[in-house]
């Protein structure tokens, strides 16, 4: 069953006419994740591996002495891997880590064609067992990469211990905005054509293929953690956000997830609460034993 350890969201009031334009706005630039990393945390120095004829960078956090299942981190839209220089910095040494650009993303250049889910986790697959990193592992990804997270645990059920998904993305998160919220699709699909970058474009455009034929796998049945961040935008109107709410429900009902609400967090958890990510990994991996 999944469990809700809730703290309250934070909330204040704002002009309606301000906090309706501003709501749509902030969507926008939500969809849009990537933010610089912090500046007092360095990631590791990058590899690179030749997966399906082209070049994927990776930073793999070594552990000789491991005694755990291997960490692996997918970023959020227009994220690459120092979005989690923060949590790989605070993570014990017993938990090897991997963490990868996605193509158009850093040092990985872009590729043609669809950037489907099923896509992107058949590349982390052969990006994994390339590496040398055998499974089980703990799945942890950042809101478009949760989804791309867990559409890889159905399609690879016996190698994954469990998942971390900080606020993901919800699988239906475009058609029910088009049904619910039509003027906030809108605004998504201009900020679509005017600021994302053409690998963004093919993620957001591709987000919602083969997710039926991954529906279709057996339930999800590895330890999961929703982590959930607490400082919704004041701008944000009471509609956008019960929509929002009912989606992470539907997410606790897919997956089974236990959803921990992280407080004085935005939508960049791992930025605001590197040491909260790194508890609820810790929890799933012990779990899994």
């Amino acid at each position: 069953m999944p469990h809700d350890s809730s703290l309250p969201i934070a909330h204040r009031p704002a002009a309606p006419w301000r906090r309706a334009t501003l709501a749509l706005l902030g969507l926008a630039l939500a969809a849009c994740s990537g933010t610089a990393p912090r500046a007092d945390v360095q990631a590791p120095a990058p590899s690179v591996a030749m997966v399906a004829g082209a070049p994927i960078s990776f930073v793999h956090q070594a552990a000789p002495q491991a005694r755990g299942p291997v960490v692996v981190f997918q970023s959020g839209l227009g994220d690459g891997h120092a979005s989690w220089s923060a949590v790989l910095h605070a993570l014990p040494a017993q938990h090897a880590a991997i963490v990868a650009d996605r193509p158009g993303y850093g040092d990985s250049p872009g590729r043609d064609g669809s950037r489907s889910a099923c896509r992107i986790a058949e590349e982390q697959h052969a990006l994994l067992h390339q590496a040398g990193l055998r499974p089980p592992y703990v799945l942890v990804g950042h809101s478009l990469g949760g989804l791309y997270q867990y559409v890889y645990a159905r399609m690879y059920p016996q190698d994954v211990a469990g998942l971390v998904l900080l606020d993901p993305t919800h699988p239906r998160l475009q058609a029910t905005l088009e049904q619910a919220q039509p003027v906030a699709a809108a605004l998504l699909q201009l900020a679509r054509q005017t600021v994302f970058t053409p690998a963004m474009a093919q993620e957001f455009d591709a987000q919602a293929d083969c997710l039926q034929q991954v529906e279709q796998q057996p339930a999800l049945k590895a330890p999961t953690v929703l982590l959930a961040s607490t400082l919704t935008p004041v701008y944000m109107g009471e509609g956008l956000r019960d929509m929002l709410e009912g989606l992470r429900q539907d997410w606790l009902r897919r997956s089974g997830a236990t959803l921990a609400r992280v407080p004085d967090s935005g939508h960049q958890i791992q930025h605001d609460a590197p040491h909260a990510v790194v508890r609820a990994i810790e929890a799933v991996a012990a779990s899994a034993l």
